[in-house]
């Protein structure tokens, strides 16, 4: 199981039955509220206008903390308690919360009122098995019904489906009565300010340096076009993991739930994604939306992007796909690995003579000349491509194939149709779409493949991604795999044959989250500057106003044309 930082969270209920508890710790990272939130859960008994669950508080690597409203149940947010809460409205999806700020759960004059204290960090929790030393003992000074709140088990964020993340608006709770401000308030305000003034005239070049704006994230590096691997020792930012949860849903998980056909109930909560996954992807994002190469790169291969896109509509497979020959080859005809994969989508010799033999389709490789070989022509045989000692084509981690009289893998149309054929079979999988991580599942097949084994006269390959769920889903005693892909991301990098303890090769583990981050920033650049173009059109509705697309810079096409020709490893 991997690690993370334990992070709880601490509430005082301000007013009804429970105000005379003080300060409570109950277990994160998800703390759920309500009138009968269910097990581990703060039970608010005594409150009126309270729905069974009315919000939840997540709890975030490094302290951060918010909340999110269950549906349509209301919410306020105020920076203290001394408001009227008539006048603030309330909030309409995930916001941050700041160390002693007041919540209002339930309707005005009833629900309970309660303070946000702090998020307290507690150590480690094993990803599965989330625990919390204070919240599994008895707090001093806890009585036993603080006792039985105090819990909660998940992690995530408990954001509905479409909820568009910004920090709450300053604007809505800044309606304080006089009346209800206590006269030290007004005094410790105005010396503040005061002093705040004279600061200011006084030293203004260490004003300067004690405020820094936000970095927007946009290109602002040279150096790479794409990575195979990042590092997530340092977690993404918090805002950003609450940013992409919009483009998760719709390009992962919605795919995801329709393949499982309802059998995963629950995929519509973020609390409930492969969250190692998902943070795997939003650092790629994070990495990616930096590099200059990538735009360049995504501008220069427009054309070939709509047409791999369009494919997969008349295909019924999901978009996110579509970056699969960028990760594969940058959309370039003629990369070849050491290993002989090759053209855009980098087919291995033996599986392009499998979609040749076994489908309708035309997709040859033939007349091939190796290097330092007598024979004058190879030409693939087998349906699966054999180990890398055994091959003839490769010696030395190096490929010998110098020529091939005919490759239709350097044919976008051609290869992308048998992509269609492979990417199909991976993606009806009985077994893959009832794992509720079809979208991962599919995406890790192009690069290790569904299951060898009938080609290789019986005879499995753990590394395929078949047999590697079914092993997994054993091993564990499961039912269903939604976090096969996240529980199996152990190696630190994409290098070296060492698994960590994985079912998946270290290339394997790194491969499938890049591919969604790099879809998730191609269709903000190919919406803003390319959505009138049919491929593109459906996608316009990311770049409009509380979309995920508007927390980025994405460079205008002037801009990225600006900078010159892209850039080759």
């Amino acid at each position: 199981m991997s690690q993370q930082e334990r992070w709880d969270v601490v509430l005082q209920v301000l007013d009804g039955p429970l105000m005379a508890m003080g300060e409570q710790v109950y277990r994160g990272p998800t703390v759920r509220i309500g009138a009968n939130p269910g097990p581990g859960g703060v039970i608010l008994q005594g409150y009126r206008g309270l729905d069974a669950r009315q919000c939840t508080i997540t709890a975030y690597t490094g302290g951060t903390a918010a909340v999110s409203p269950v549906g349509t149940n209301q919410v306020r947010l105020a920076p203290h308690a001394n408001v009227n809460w008539k006048d603030i409205d309330p909030i309409t999806g995930p916001e941050y919360l700041s160390e002693g700020c007041a919540l209002h759960i339930g309707p005005v004059n009833r629900g309970a009122t309660l303070r946000f204290v702090e998020c307290r960090r507690l150590g480690m929790w094993e990803a599965g098995d989330i625990r919390s030393d204070v919240a599994d003992g008895v707090v001093a000074g806890t009585s036993k019904l603080g006792q039985q709140m105090a819990g909660g088990r998940g992690y995530g964020t408990g954001v509905g489906v479409g909820a568009v993340p910004v920090a709450y608006d300053a604007r809505k709770v800044g309606k304080v009565r006089a009346s209800m401000v206590p006269p030290w308030l007004i005094g410790c305000l105005t010396l503040i300010l005061t002093s705040t003034a004279v600061t200011l005239m006084v030293i203004p070049t260490a004003a300067f340096f004690l405020y820094r704006p936000v970095e927007a994230l946009g290109p602002i590096e040279d150096q790479y076009e794409f990575f195979k691997s990042v590092d997530i020792s340092k977690p993404p930012s918090m805002d950003l993991l609450r940013g992409l949860e919009q483009p998760m849903y719709a390009f992962v998980m919605e795919p995801n739930l329709a393949a499982a056909g309802g059998n995963q109930k629950g995929l519509d909560n973020p609390e409930n994604w492969d969250q190692r996954f998902y943070r795997y992807v939003t650092k790629s994002v994070e990495m990616h939306v930096r590099q200059k190469g990538l735009f360049r790169q995504l501008d220069n291969k427009r054309v070939e992007y709509a047409q791999v896109t369009m494919e997969l509509r008349r295909a019924k497979l999901p978009e996110v796909f579509a970056a699969i020959p960028y990760q594969e080859s940058r959309y370039n005809s003629n990369m070849t690995s050491w290993a002989c994969a090759k053209g855009y989508w980098q087919f291995m010799p033996e599986v392009a003579h499998r979609v040749d033999t076994l489908s309708d389709l035309e997709f040859r490789v033939r007349g091939c000349r190796l290097k330092g070989r007598n024979e004058t022509t190879w030409n693939p045989e087998g349906l699966a491509p054999p180990n890398t000692n055994e091959s003839p084509y490769i010696e030395d981690k190096q490929c010998l194939i110098v020529s091939c009289s005919v490759d239709d893998r350097t044919d976008l149309r051609k290869s992308t149709s048998a992509a269609m054929w492979t990417l199909s079979k991976a993606w009806n999988d009985p077994d893959l779409r009832a794992s509720g991580s079809a979208v991962q599942a599919t995406i890790l097949s192009h690069n290790a493949g569904l299951d060898d084994q009938p080609y290789r006269g019986g005879k499995k390959r753990m590394s395929n991604i078949h047999p590697a769920l079914q092993k997994y889903v054993t091993k564990n005693g499961l039912a269903r795999g939604p976090h096969f892909y996240g529980d199996n991301i152990l190696c630190k990098d994409h290098l070296g044959n060492e698994r960590c303890g994985s079912l998946l090769q270290p290339e394997t583990q790194h491969y499938a989250y890049n591919i969604v981050a790099q879809h998730f920033l191609a269709v903000c650049y190919y919406a803003k500057e390319y959505g009138e173009e049919a491929a593109f059109e459906p996608w316009r509705q990311w770049v409009i106003d509380d979309s995920y697309c508007e927390q980025f810079k994405i460079p205008s096409k002037a801009e990225v044309k600006s900078w010159g020709a892209p850039k080759s490893e």
